[in-house]
C-alpha cells in the first residue's frame, strides 16, 4: 500500500542528494541515507544499488548498522558546505533574509551531521 509513496520519496531524496553535490544548501549525506531508508521499504533492487554503490555504499552500510557518519564524510561535507555558502555571502549581493536563511540551513545541517557518531559504539 505504501510502497509507491516510499519509492517516489526515495527517488526525490536521491535527486536532492545529487543536487546537494553541487549546491551547498543541500547536504548530500542525509538525503542519500534517507533514500536508502525509503528504498528499503519499497524496492530491494534500488536499495541494493545504493548499498553496493562505490561512493555511497559504505556510508549507508555504516549508517544502517550503527547510525554512524564517518569522520571523513563529516569533514568533506562540512568543508564543502562552508566553502560553497561563503562565496555568495561574501562576493554576491543578496537580500539579507536569503543570507540568513542560507546560513541557518547550513548551521542546521552541520549540527545534524556533527551530532551523529563517527565510529560504531564499542560495546
Amino acid at each position: 500500500m505504501h510502497k509507491p509513496f516510499y519509492f517516489v520519496a526515495g527517488i526525490l531524496s536521491i535527486i536532492l542528494g545529487l543536487i546537494g553535490v553541487v549546491l551547498p544548501l543541500l547536504p548530500t549525506t542525509p538525503f542519500v541515507i534517507l533514500a536508502a531508508f525509503f528504498f528499503s521499504r519499497s524496492s530491494k533492487k534500488f536499495h541494493q544499488k545504493l548499498v553496493s554503490n562505490r561512493l555511497f555504499g559504505p556510508m549507508i552500510v555504516e549508517w544502517e548498522a550503527h547510525g554512524v557518519i564517518p569522520l571523513k564524510v563529516k569533514c568533506l561535507s562540512s568543508s564543502m558546505m562552508l566553502v560553497m555558502v561563503s562565496y555568495p555571502l561574501f562576493f554576491r549581493a543578496m537580500p539579507l533574509w536569503l543570507d540568513i536563511f542560507a546560513v541557518g540551513l547550513v548551521l542546521l545541517s552541520l549540527s545534524y551531521i556533527w551530532t551523529r557518531p563517527s565510529v560504531p559504539n564499542q560495546i
